[in-house]
């Protein structure tokens, strides 16, 4: 009996992980994490904590919108700059997401200056690498390996 329970555990275990929505989830809510770093490290960025970093979760959903719409086009847009610069000027795209993110979330998410959040673009893409290959790709990888 109790070794079906565990049979049964691991199949609901593994069926969550291949769940895309979750896999999303977890993204989400890492890449919050990460913008809540950020906030406290930096006083050009500030996210509203109230509602247990709602804030945080709702900022790091639209920044994935907006990186799968309007990301790829401006991407396009900006190829020859990006080209001249040698990539130096793709973190002012994702700088620009972050701007029309504090655009959309107001008085939650705001971001002051120019060459503070420039370098902040950057950290947060760094950080969202360090945090998909130590925490995301384990905790999946693990599950479906059970």
């Amino acid at each position: 009996m109790k070794k079906n329970i565990i049979i049964e555990q691991k199949t609901i275990r593994k069926r969550l992980i291949n769940n895309k929505i979750f896999e999303w989830l977890l993204y989400m809510i890492c890449y919050a994490l990460v913008l809540v770093i950020i906030s406290y490290l930096f006083d050009s960025i500030y996210i509203n904590l109230d509602y247990f970093g709602l804030y945080a979760l709702l900022a790091s959903i639209i920044i994935y919108i907006l990186n799968q719409t309007i990301k790829p086009i401006l991407f396009y847009i900006t190829l020859p700059i990006t080209a001249l610069t040698m990539g130096l000027f793709y973190p002012i795209i994702n700088l620009f997401i972050l701007y029309i993110t504090s655009f959309i979330l107001q008085d939650n998410f705001q971001i002051s200056g120019f060459i503070i959040p420039f370098f902040i673009a950057i950290l947060i893409s760094f950080l969202n690498i360090l945090m998909e290959g130590i925490i995301i790709k384990p905790i999946i990888n693990k599950v479906k390996d059970e």
